[in-house]
């Protein structure tokens, strides 16, 4: 599963990568709004958590763009703005999820499992493995026998749908 963070403090960026790499999530991260749209449309994303107050594109901005562009990637915002218009706006923007800081990382996680969750993804594991193959999707890892490459991020998702459906057919549209 992979997840995209865009959060330009670089405090809570680095925490928050572990965390999810900890969880079992593979991500990759973007510090300002316009990169972030940049990966987002990519479509290589199962979930993204966005900050609101981003340099060059805001995030409420990048939301609405993404939304515009028909990208139904799941959407948790995070983001000190915490009022209830600020959370009402977000949401009504297209985010699936709102989440106030401070906030705990517990409680990002559980919110990141349940969007997950709701479009049917299944849970990250620490490992795959197939055909005398193993495969870790947080740090991009293969490994065969005694030898391990790390893999490019799209060499990743072939692999992982792949691995994912091991025995069965994979349709083109299940790697983007």
């Amino acid at each position: 599963m992979r997840i995209l963070l865009v959060e330009d403090a670089r405090l809570v960026a680095e925490p928050l990568v572990h965390a999810l790499g900890r969880a079992g999530y593979a991500v990759d991260a973007a510090c300002d709004g316009a990169r972030g749209l940049e990966l987002a449309r990519t479509g290589a994303y199962d979930a993204i958590v966005l900050d609101i107050m981003l340099p060059q594109l805001d995030g409420l901005s990048m939301l609405v763009k993404l939304r515009r562009e028909r990208i139904d990637t799941p959407v948790i915002l995070l983001t000190a703005r915490g009022d209830v218009r600020d959370r009402v706006r977000g949401l009504d923007a297209g985010a699936d999820d709102y989440l106030a800081k401070p906030f705990h990382v517990e409680e990002l996680l559980a919110r990141v499992r349940a969007v997950l969750r709701r479009r049917g993804a299944p849970d990250p594991v620490d490992r795959l493995e197939a055909l005398g193959v193993s495969y870790i999707p947080a740090s991009r890892e293969l490994s065969c026998g005694a030898e391990t490459v790390e893999l490019t991020p799209k060499e990743g998702m072939v692999l992982e749908a792949l691995l994912r459906r091991a025995g069965r057919t994979v349709p083109r549209g299940a790697v983007a």
